[in-house]
């Protein structure tokens, strides 16, 4: 997955993060409506959390959830430890997986379901 900036008539879709044209109502990629018709966008707020930091975490300590820890996802941070010693440490392999998504720029969203910024994006 490339960057990708907004140009002058783009801006980032509200839902998934996408870039999608300004004037349109709803987003292409996911499908939820971005303005209502006739209005201009106000923008989104996304997660404090960083992109960056959640992925390292997830390749690195995924097998016990820190990355979930991080994001605020506690019940499944508890489940990946869970799974990691019901398996014998073959489980890890899902938080490793998960850590290289959210660090190519999967959408991914924090515990209070605001999506983590794409990158690139200040």
């Amino acid at each position: 997955m490339q960057d990708v900036k907004p140009a002058h008539d783009e801006m980032y879709c509200s839902s998934c993060g996408s870039v999608i044209k300004s004037a349109a109502e709803i987003c292409v990629h996911c499908g939820v409506r971005v303005a209502q018709p006739g209005t201009q966008s106000t923008g989104f707020t996304y997660s404090e959390k960083s992109r960056v930091l959640a992925g390292i975490l997830g390749i690195v300590l995924g097998a016990i959830g820190v990355h979930r820890f991080y994001l605020g996802n506690i019940g499944i941070g508890i489940l990946q430890i869970i799974v990691t010693m019901i398996t014998f440490g073959i489980g890890s392999l899902w938080g490793f997986i998960e850590g290289i998504i959210i660090i190519s720029g999967g959408k991914w969203r924090d515990g209070e379901g605001l999506p983590l910024k794409p990158h690139g994006m200040q």
